[in-house]
């Protein structure tokens, strides 16, 4: 991965793709899961760029199908979600890929007592993949890391770790950011179009690399080595940059 400084992305084009992580990226990341919310501005603003694209926008993260569907209301744009386990198409066709959830399960009951003893770190069971959060209790870090390292060791199933900001993920192998967006770019309105996407964590990276491959546009959001081929600084300046791209697809930036 690259370090070398990058440009902010291009002015965007009516005929892109857009796909958009969440936290980090569109909203700023919390304590804990559930201390965000989705605010009327930034809700409005990816209103209006999926209707500019087309309906070309999908939302990409980590978090479950019904956790996303609580921030956004009655918006029900295509959301990839788990790291691409869930999806829910433009059509509204929910499509799941159920695997390692006996193993997830025996791993859950092995973590509890550690909850106990730790009260710091929190366990998020999204339904497919257990999320091991210890941004309270930074000093595990290296504590946290080694036991789901053993634990998907020892699992039953084929599971791997995800590693984000502070949360190590337990899930099942083969499915990620990039699988997710190689799966929406075979379907309408997605298809023939040049996919963007855009994130902040290293859970992103697997989409950094499936746009590239593809011919479309990567970019980080924030600091950090990243495969991603543009930058923008923060969260703020991908608001800004979104409200640009509706400009440019719906024809404002040429009137």
């Amino acid at each position: 991965m690259g370090n070398r400084k990058k440009q902010a992305p291009p002015l965007a084009r009516p005929e892109w793709a857009f796909f958009l992580d969440v936290d980090g990226t569109l909203i700023e990341i919390a304590e804990s899961p559930d201390a965000v919310n989705v605010d009327a501005r930034l809700l409005a603003l990816l209103k209006r760029l999926h209707r500019a694209s087309g309906g070309a926008l999908a939302l990409v993260s980590g978090r479950g199908l019904a956790d996303l569907e609580g921030l956004l209301g009655a918006f029900r744009p295509p959301i990839a979600s788990q790291h691409g386990l869930e999806r829910r198409t433009s059509s509204g066709q929910v499509r799941t890929h159920a695997k390692g959830l006996a193993a997830r399960l025996d791993i859950r009951r092995r973590l509890e007592p550690l909850l106990d003893r730790h009260p710091g770190l929190l366990l998020e069971d999204k339904g497919l993949t257990l999320a091991l959060h210890y941004r309270q209790a930074p000093q595990l870090a290296s504590y946290v890391h080694r036991l789901m390292r053993a634990l998907v060791a020892g699992a039953s199933e084929d599971l791997c770790l995800q590693t984000g900001k502070r949360v190590v993920e337990i899930k099942p192998v083969g499915f990620d950011k990039g699988t997710a967006i190689a799966e929406f770019m075979t379907e309408a309105p997605f298809r023939g179009r040049k996919p963007i996407f855009l994130g902040d964590d290293t859970t992103d990276e697997h989409g950094f690399l499936a746009v590239n491959r593809m011919g479309g546009l990567s970019v980080k959001v924030g600091r950090g080595r990243t495969s991603a081929r543009c930058r923008l600084r923060n969260v703020g300046a991908v608001r800004a940059w979104l409200a640009g791209a509706i400009r440019s697809c719906d024809g404002e930036g040429r009137r």
